[in-house]
């Protein structure tokens, strides 16, 4: 069992005094077998009103409501977690799933089917089909496991990690095209392409315990899943090119990367935002 410290601020700054809308916060981890937390607290500026709900993935989604007018929004969430996902490659898979390909068990396909849906347009697929077809070629025994790692390093070794501000996420032609992008581009390239392998896979969002950047006590993070029969929803770094293990802090996940934003929301009024700024810290701290 490790222990974290995630400290995860978020300043919006505006010219003059706005109505703040609502705001979805997806700040707190998806707790389980693997995850406990230990403390939790979320504080706003301005006062504001929670409200919790679970989402249709069952991700713990709090809603912020807002009365008075304020140039200032500050939110910051403060955990204290416990990890216990330290040997990630102890799973089995069922049988008829070890070996690729494999079909899914019909009493399963009703809620997988739609991790199967592409979210690209049909005329994007062929770029990322053609890429995919350098990866695995049908007829070629493999396991299904391996197959996806396989898949995971293959995206880690050919396209750079680049911090990327501009809000959305690349394409996978576009992140094949430049070779570089940020986390949650080589997600959706590792999700789309898995699709196409004929998994179901989605998309997480979280923190990382380890940097990319040496001078950061933590950042958020992105990765992928895929549903391994008997093994469940198994994650894929490929920006690291590693099975995702106790370094993973989940938080949401979800069908589509724009899905699960850490904070969104929305104001009223004649100002503007000057600006906004994002500050993470993964601490790890001693057991008791």
């Amino acid at each position: 069992m490790k222990r974290y410290q995630i400290v995860h601020r978020t300043t919006y700054s505006y010219a003059a005094p706005v109505q703040l809308g609502p705001h979805s916060l997806r700040l707190r981890p998806r707790a389980g077998h693997d995850l406990r937390i230990e403390s939790s607290t979320i504080t706003i500026q301005p006062t504001a009103s929670l409200r919790w709900h679970r989402d249709v993935e069952s991700n713990s989604v709090a809603i912020a409501t807002f009365e008075d007018p304020a140039d200032l929004l500050l939110i910051e969430s403060s955990l204290i977690i416990e990890q216990y996902d330290q040997e990630p490659l102890d799973f089995l898979v069922e049988d008829y799933a070890v070996s690729f390909p494999f079909a899914y068990a019909p009493e399963d396909r009703p809620v997988l089917d739609a991790y199967y849906l592409l979210a690209l347009p049909a005329p994007q697929t062929g770029t990322l089909a053609q890429w995919t077809s350098t990866v695995w070629q049908p007829g070629k025994s493999i396991e299904s496991y391996a197959l996806l790692q396989r898949l995971n390093l293959a995206i880690h070794e050919l396209v750079a990690y680049r911090q990327r501000e501009e809000p959305g996420v690349q394409t996978p032609a576009e992140t094949l095209a430049s070779g570089s992008g940020s986390c949650r581009d080589l997600a959706f390239l590792f999700m789309e392409a898995a699709k196409l392998l004929g998994f179901a896979a989605r998309f997480v969002s979280g923190y990382s315990c380890t940097t990319l950047a040496a001078d950061d006590a933590g950042s958020t993070h992105a990765w992928a899943e895929v549903f391994l029969p008997g093994a469940g929803w198994k994650g894929f770094d490929p920006t690291r090119g590693e099975i995702v293990g106790e370094n993973h802090i989940s938080v949401a996940v979800g069908r589509l990367p724009d899905s699960v934003p850490p904070v969104a929301g929305s104001f009223i009024g004649d100002s503007r935002l000057l600006s906004m700024d994002v500050t993470v810290s993964v601490t790890k701290l001693s057991c008791p």
